[in-house]
């Protein structure tokens, strides 16, 4: 299909104070965001849900296909299967699979394969990317699948920390288990498992420092 040009939408100009603020203010906002393990029961808003996930979508990707696909999970039961087949793709992980310096860096967060949040948590969502989409020929390829997916998914982590909900990335290996569980197509692999809700009363996290511009960026 080709792609009709149109006057660009967004006139916004803004001084250069203007600019320095709202990045400021956008800053603020981000820097306060910390990955959770400890959910609270109270449910979310769908609503809410899907105004994130609009935002998600409306990420760039390449040639425009989107190559996306979210599942969202609130029913109790689901819940519970992805919880059962995590944790024991994470158990064998642990046992077997991880090397040692992998379970030295995460020795100081104390996880294992016990994963209470996948159920605890109000709403799961699924990510999915797309090597291929339909059309009218059957499936046309995408791509820069995984760049664009990428960007989808911190785009709706931040519109999620925006509304006030918290969120923690899971990515269990293999995650062959969602296709299976939340019924997806053989040609949509998992990208990431997001879990989403507001933190529990007393929810603790551990302290970590966040590099300093001097050390991840450089100016040419």
């Amino acid at each position: 299909m080709p792609f009709t040009p149109i006057p660009y939408p967004n006139n916004s100009s803004y001084s250069d104070d203007e600019m320095l603020h709202r990045s400021e203010s956008f800053w603020g906002d981000l820097k306060q965001r910390r990955t959770i393990r400890e959910f609270s029961i109270a449910p979310i808003p769908l609503e809410v849900i899907e105004n994130c996930l609009m935002a998600a979508g409306s990420a760039p990707s390449g040639v425009n296909r989107q190559p996306w696909h979210f599942s969202v999970v609130t029913n109790p039961a689901i819940k519970r299967e992805i919880r059962e087949a995590a944790e024991e793709e994470e158990k064998s992980f642990y046992e077997h699979r991880a090397p040692q310096d992998w379970l030295d860096a995460l020795a100081d967060l104390g996880t294992d394969e016990h994963k209470p949040f996948l159920e605890t948590a109000p709403c799961l969502i699924a990510i999915f990317s797309e090597s291929k989409s339909p059309s009218e020929n059957g499936f046309s390829k995408n791509y820069y699948v995984s760049e664009s997916v990428g960007i989808a998914t911190g785009m709706l982590i931040t519109a999620l920390h925006h509304a006030g909900l918290s969120t923690l990335t899971h990515t269990p290996g293999p995650m062959g288990f969602l296709n299976r569980i939340l019924d997806r197509p053989k040609h949509e692999k998992p990208f990431l498992l997001l879990v989403v809700g507001n933190p529990a009363a007393g929810a603790m996290v551990p302290t970590i420092r966040k590099k300093p511009l001097s050390e991840f960026v450089s100016y040419v």
